[in-house]
């Protein structure tokens, strides 16, 4: 079963993330516009466009529990009932955020709704997103860079960098609509923002190159737009992965059929989700260890110490050219 939650949730304490101070020039005699994000991904998003011209609370911000498993609290509930913006992943991802949305007079900044957008399509067609045949496990296998169906559609759409550029934009766009006094600010700093995505975009054309139709396998289908934007393969038994994407227990012949793949060195590297742990997660890394497949550990929400998206993403997307390049030797 997936790790219980481990900690309430609350806003994020970093001031990079938790944004409080007002502008002469912000609109409205209410102080600045308030964002609310369901994580503190999305929300270090956000914060990343409203700079220090808007308030930004993100709901849930544990390094080590389960976002899926969040309910919120009443005080929660009254935060995003106060808020000008919502920022969520969608997906059903956070539900409770879907459905505050719909009933709610704030801006909503759904993440999974962009996936498939004809915005998506252009941004996913540019030079870093020539994607392979196939989206890793739990995705939607599709022939197009981003021709995905919402059917059965990977959620984590945190890990696919064209939605998250197209996010910030969207935030850009709903604080300049509240706040129209600042609205050159948001825009700036979107773009800059996004010029950070294209670096690690960059990256990922990089390792497509030396690696192209290397395979891997996930525990969770969690990077699987990443992986796929980067020209990786997961082969990792799709029952195993949907099963732990659940919090279920994988089947004995899926457990077995990953185990193969790790002792036979086929996935040359095993992306490991830190905060979907059970006992056969745990046993699959250390067959992975014992057969000298390299682990790397990957993240639903921002590790502690971490606030910026581009930094997170950076140091994991840093990690896995490592690996590759570790197991191609």
């Amino acid at each position: 079963m997936r790790k219980s939650l481990l900690a309430a949730a609350g806003v994020l304490s970093a001031a990079a993330l938790v944004l409080s101070a007002c502008s002469n020039d912000s609109g409205g005699s209410d102080g600045p516009p308030t964002v609310v994000a369901s994580t503190n991904v999305w929300g270090s998003v956000a914060a990343a466009v409203a700079g220090d011209k808007a308030q930004v609370t993100a709901l849930y911000n544990n390094a080590d529990g389960d976002p899926h498993e969040f309910e919120p609290s009443a005080a929660d509930t009254a935060t995003i009932a106060d808020a000008d913006i919502l920022v969520f992943n969608g997906g059903h991802y956070d539900s409770y955020m879907e459905e505050a949305a719909a009933n709610s007079d704030a801006t909503a900044v759904d993440a999974f709704a962009l996936l498939g957008g004809a915005e998506h399509s252009s941004e996913a067609g540019g030079e870093h997103a020539e994607h392979g045949d196939d989206h890793a496990s739990g995705g939607d296998h599709s022939d197009g860079a981003h021709d995905h169906s919402h059917d059965d559609q990977n959620e984590h759409v945190f890990y696919d960098l064209p939605v998250v550029a197209q996010v910030a934009d969207k935030v850009a766009d709903a604080l300049a609509e509240r706040d129209p006094g600042n609205a050159e600010t948001y825009r700036a700093n979107a773009e800059t923002f996004t010029t950070g995505i294209d670096g690690l975009r960059a990256k990922l054309t990089t390792i497509r190159e030396q690696h192209a139709g290397t395979e891997v396998a996930q525990t969770e289908p969690l990077a699987g737009y990443l992986l796929t934007e980067a020209g990786l393969v997961d082969i990792a038994p799709a029952g195993f992965t949907q099963a732990v994407e659940e919090g279920q227990s994988p089947a004995a012949a899926d457990r077995a059929a990953l185990q193969d793949i790790l002792v036979d060195r086929r996935a040359k590297v095993l992306i490991y989700n830190t905060q979907a742990v059970d006992p056969v997660t745990q046993a699959m890394r250390d067959v992975a260890g014992s057969a000298g497949v390299p682990v790397v550990k990957f993240t639903e929400t921002l590790p502690d110490g971490v606030t910026d998206y581009l930094v997170w993403q950076g140091a994991q997307i840093d990690a896995l050219t490592a690996a590759l390049g570790s197991g191609s030797r």
